[in-house]
């Protein structure tokens, strides 16, 4: 696949790599293959997303909704959406239909939409059917004392006082709990689970806690809340999940996920939890609690800021949810965490935006050129194609040329090395789509810099073509200064310098890139000046760009330059 860029010698040129990965592995969809012909669950497919509204979704999550939805889809199944909103201290309204939209943009409509509060009542009797049957009770010990007493991978824990107290006095202070009769952290109901188990999730692992705190959706009618490992599974056994697909931390829960759905005797077939590798992406913190103290500090302009590893801040970078569901189904799904190069998601919106977008010109550090023989009220126009590659594709615009033009700072050397094939003194290069011209002269100011260059032109070269045959390597590209429209433009870069930000410190504020962002105030070519808020385009030999929905300035999603050739070459060695 090679575009237009190719030809502009001397410069960075288009994405022109094939894509090399092989097929993606998915270990989840030959499982639900082989439940759907053991007919463990009758045929049925019944997946659940179900995230903590306690921040915006970030480039994890749409793995985690691409599998979800992508699997109910591919077996005809249905997929829910259900808010895991059982810790309201941290949970918001905003996060939800941040939630919501996010799914949406990625191109997924949910079955059903749920929230974990909405179960509260069916859990908080699932807890006092465990209690009734002496699987639960209800432990005086604070935070601290728990966790003295729960052992280590080597020694059992020690119970607590309060296991073996009677169903009836545990269900006697459970319902007062309930009622608000003690201070919040007063007591705490537990799991009778295993005191000497080797997995710590089992040693009575607490299920309901007391906290007087709003509640988002059910404002305070509750005082005690579920914890997520209680609450969870139930809201799976609720909504007949078949599937229950969760990240490789959770592997050790799957113990208590069994043991609680054997313990309220939860219908028959039961779902089943699979742990899958998280995405670990290069250079990217997928904390949603340090990604929340980046906004609250004001480290970043929001939980939007295009430098952020969000939907929302992709979205607003100019990623498409088509490049996002082809950089997870590239990814695979495996079942250890491993870190994907950063370069294969920049190649997933190359490819994605290479045959879909339109070519136009724009300089971002403008230099000014003056053609010293061409008439001061003279205005060419040139017919350029937008899609060079396959010029009827997608027509073509008008670019005017006039005797004031501005080029790239990087394209001027006043004193050049040897392969430099663009513009320095007496040196000869083609201006896209126009005329060659030469470098005659320079002027500089008082520090010494470089403000303005001076050339001539060559009229029998209209198209870029010498009559004479004479070969010219370099090729830049160019604005009409009389012509040109303003613009601030955006370059992001990794908002992080470090490839591990979220074990290479102790304060990961230390690592954030201070050069994560550079402002420019470009000239582009007249055609842009009518270019809609979200539109996409390529600024030839710059990148792609999108055009900011919430200012009109432009944002630079990607450069030309494709990492992921050597990512891949190297992979394969």
């Amino acid at each position: 696949m090679t575009t237009d860029a190719s030809a502009l010698n001397g410069s960075e040129t288009d994405m022109t790599t094939e894509d090399t990965t092989t097929t993606p592995s998915n270990f989840l969809r030959e499982i639900v293959q082989k439940d759907n012909t053991t007919g463990k669950y009758a045929g049925r497919v019944a997946t659940r997303f179900p995230p903590e509204p306690n921040g915006y979704l970030h480039i994890g999550h749409a793995k985690s909704i691409c599998l979800n939805f992508g699997l109910a889809q591919e077996f005809g199944g249905v997929c829910n959406l259900r808010m895991d909103d059982t810790n309201p201290s941290k949970e918001d309204v905003e996060y939800v239909e941040s939630i919501k939209n996010d799914v949406k943009w990625l191109g997924f409509q949910w079955s059903e939409l749920h929230h974990a509060a909405d179960y509260f009542e069916q859990i908080y009797l699932y807890a006092e059917d465990l209690v009734n049957k002496g699987k639960a009770y209800v432990c005086s010990l604070n935070d601290e004392e728990m966790r003295k007493m729960r052992g280590t991978v080597t020694e059992a824990g020690k119970p607590s006082p309060d296991r073996d107290t009677t169903p009836e006095r545990n269900l006697d202070l459970l319902r007062r709990m309930r009622a608000g009769e003690f201070p919040d952290g007063k007591y705490t109901l537990r799991a009778k689970m295993d005191m000497a188990s080797p997995n710590m999730k089992m040693r009575d692992l607490p299920i309901y806690r007391i906290r007087r705190t709003h509640h988002h959706r059910t404002g305070d009618a509750w005082c005690i809340y579920p914890l997520y490992d209680f609450a969870h599974c139930l809201s799976d056994s609720i909504e007949r999940i078949t599937h229950s697909i969760c990240t490789l931390e959770f592997e050790n829960n799957r113990e208590v996920y069994d043991w609680f759905l054997e313990a309220v005797d939860a219908p028959k077939p039961r779902p089943e939890q699979i742990e899958f590798a998280r995405l670990k992406l290069a250079y990217t913190m997928m904390s949603k609690r340090k990604l929340l103290t980046l906004v609250e500090e004001k480290l970043v302009s929001g939980w939007d800021d295009p430098r952020m590893p969000t939907l929302s801040g992709l979205r607003r970078k100019g990623y498409t949810p088509e490049a996002i569901r082809a950089f997870c189904e590239r990814i695979g799904v495996a079942r250890r965490d491993s870190t994907v190069d950063l370069a294969l998601l920049e190649y997933s919106i190359r490819d994605d935006l290479n045959a879909k977008v339109k070519r136009t010109m724009a300089v971002l550090r403008p230099l000014e050129l003056v053609i010293d023989n061409y008439p001061e009220d003279q205005v060419d126009e040139f017919d350029a194609p937008n899609y060079p590659d396959d010029p009827p594709k997608m027509g073509s615009r008008k670019i005017p040329f006039s005797k004031v033009l501005y080029i790239e700072k990087e394209d001027f050397m006043e004193v050049a090395p040897k392969k430099f094939f663009r513009l320095a003194p007496g040196a000869e290069v083609r201006l896209r789509w126009s005329y060659l011209v030469r470098c005659t002269s320079i002027e500089k100011d008082a520090s010494g810099e470089i403000i303005r260059v001076h050339c001539t032109y060559d009229p029998e070269t209209r198209g870029g073509t010498p009559p004479d045959g004479r070969k010219v390597k370099g090729t830049i590209h160019w604005v009409s200064a009389k012509h040109a429209v303003d613009s601030e433009v955006r370059i992001y870069d990794q908002l992080f310098g470090s490839e591990d930000p979220a074990g290479d410190a102790e304060d990961f504020r230390t690592l954030l890139n201070a050069k994560s962002l550079e402002v420019l105030h470009a000239k582009l070519e007249p055609s842009l000046g009518s270019a809609e808020n979200g539109s996409r385009v390529q600024f030839e030999r710059q990148g792609f760009f999108y055009k900011d929905p919430a200012d009109g300035a432009w944002n630079r999603i990607v450069s030309l330059k494709d990492g992921w050739a050597k990512v891949a070459a190297k992979a394969k060695q």
